[in-house]
C-alpha cells in the first residue's frame, strides 16, 4: 500500500529550540521518507512572536509550513513576511484585513496540501467561528487539493476534539496546539482522520511550558507582573507522525515521536 508520511511538530519555543530543528529534522525526514513537515512556530523568538529571520531558519530546517496562534502579532517585523511568504499561516479566523493567510495549496511529492490554521475562540478571543472558517475553506477550495491538513491552535481540548469530530473524514489530519504539553490521544477517528489534541512543544525539557520554572512559580504564588524567560537546558521536540494510505487518504497510523 502506498502511503504518505506528515509530520507536525508542537509549538516551537525559543531560539535553542530552533537551533534544535535545524540540527535534527532533515536527518529525520529523510530517514522517514516524510512528505510534508508542518510546526507552530508562534514562540520561537525570545519574548514570545516570530521574526522574519527565524521564519527563514525554521524553513530552511526542513519544515515545510510554518502555523501560529494569537502570538504571531508580538513581532510586527513579521507582518511584511506574512504577506511576502505564504507558507507562513495566522489563524485563518481573524478578520481579513489582517496580515497574511490562514490557510495554503501546498506542492510537495507530487501532491497538493491543503494546510490550514485556526484558533479556537473558547478562552481566548472572540475571533470568527472556527468551524464556519474552515467550512467556507474547504468549500472554496473543493477539488484543488489530494490531502488536507489542520492546526487547531486552541486553550480548551473539547474545542478540539468537536472540531476533529466535526470534519472526521473530510480533513485528513487534525492535530492541536497552543498549550505545549503532548496529549496520549493520537487516534484514527471513525471516518478515517489522524487526531492529536496537542502535538505538545520543542523547548526546554525543565520548564513550564518552555519558561523557566521560578518565573512561573512567582506569578502564581504572588499575583505580581513578572517576567517570563526561556529556560535554559537541553531540548525535547515533540512530534506526531501520521501515516496515511495515498489512495484513499485515510489515516492508518499515528505516533507520537520526539525529533
Amino acid at each position: 500500500m502506498p502511503t504518505i508520511q506528515i509530520l507536525a511538530i508542537g509549538d516551537i519555543v525559543g531560539p535553542a529550540a530552533v537551533d534544535h530543528i535545524k540540527q535534527k529534522l532533515w536527518k529525520y525526514r529523510s530517514e522517514n521518507n516524510i512528505a510534508l513537515v508542518v510546526a507552530n512556530a508562534e514562540n520561537a523568538c525570545t519574548g514570545n512572536g516570530l521574526d522574519p529571520e527565524a521564519a527563514q531558519a525554521i524553513l530552511d530546517s526542513g519544515v515545510d509550513v510554518i502555523t501560529s496562534g494569537n502570538h504571531i502579532w508580538q513581532k510586527k517585523s513579521i507582518y511584511i513576511t506574512l504577506d511576502e511568504k505564504p507558507e507562513i499561516l495566522r489563524p485563518a479566523n481573524y478578520p481579513a484585513g489582517c496580515p497574511g493567510n490562514g490557510y495554503i495549496k501546498y506542492l510537495a511529492d507530487g501532491k497538493i496540501f491543503l494546510v490550514m490554521n485556526v484558533m479556537g475562540i473558547i478562552f481566548t478571543e472572540p475571533l470568527d467561528c472556527p468551524f464556519n472558517t474552515v467550512e467556507e475553506i474547504l468549500k472554496r477550495e473543493s477539488g484543488n487539493y489530494d490531502y488536507a491538513v489542520l492546526d487547531v491552535h486552541a486553550e480548551a481540548t473539547s474545542e478540539k476534539i468537536a472540531l476533529a469530530y466535526y470534519f472526521d473524514g473530510r480533513i485528513n489530519v487534525v492535530f492541536g496546539t497552543h498549550t505545549h504539553v503532548a496529549t496520549a490521544d493520537e487516534q484514527i477517528l471513525p471516518n478515517g482522520t489522524g487526531y492529536i489534541t496537542d502535538v505538545g512543544m520543542a523547548g526546554p525539557i525543565n520548564s513550564a511550558l518552555g519558561i523557566k520554572t521560578e518565573c512561573i512559580i512567582e506569578r502564581l504564588r504572588y499575583k505580581l507582573p513578572t517576567k517570563f524567560e526561556i529556560a535554559q537546558n537541553d531540548i525535547e521536540c515533540d512530534c506526531a507522525l501520521f501515516v496515511l494510505d495515498a489512495d484513499s487518504g485515510r489515516v492508518v497510523k499515528v505516533t507520537r515521536v520526539k525529533l
